[in-house]
């Protein structure tokens, strides 16, 4: 009887002590809060500088080739590049809405967006 009550204090023991890791760990995931880069329009983006961060929310409506996709927004459409790693195993049709995420590549002669990641809506 005794050794059952000190398996059974050890085993509360453990599993609070256990509970109070998860939780602390949960919470040191940190991060920011605070303002951001707001999301912008096709239309807004053209007129962006080299390297510019971008937000955009709309639709990659075609395969273009290789890494390159052709995304729209109510404003219009631009070509966009997605490195196969960016995909980050998420899965769109030109039906779902989608938030991309990237910077403005602005070469002398052509503008896309070089997307770091997708976020399926």
């Amino acid at each position: 009887m005794k050794k059952s009550f000190i398996l059974s204090s050890l085993l509360l023991a453990s599993t609070t002590v256990f509970a109070e890791f998860v939780s602390t760990t949960q919470n040191q995931q940190g991060g920011f809060t605070g303002p951001s880069i707001s999301k912008t329009t096709v239309e807004e983006a053209k007129t962006f500088k080299d390297d510019m961060p971008v937000v955009l929310e709309g639709n990659i409506v075609e395969h273009l080739g290789k890494d390159k996709y052709l995304f729209r927004d109510q404003t219009g459409d631009i070509t966009i590049e997605i490195d196969h790693d960016d995909w980050k195993g998420v899965q769109v049709s030109p039906k779902d809405s989608v938030t991309i995420y990237g910077e403005v590549d602005k070469d002398w002669n052509s503008l896309e967006i070089d997307v770091d990641s997708v976020v399926k809506k």
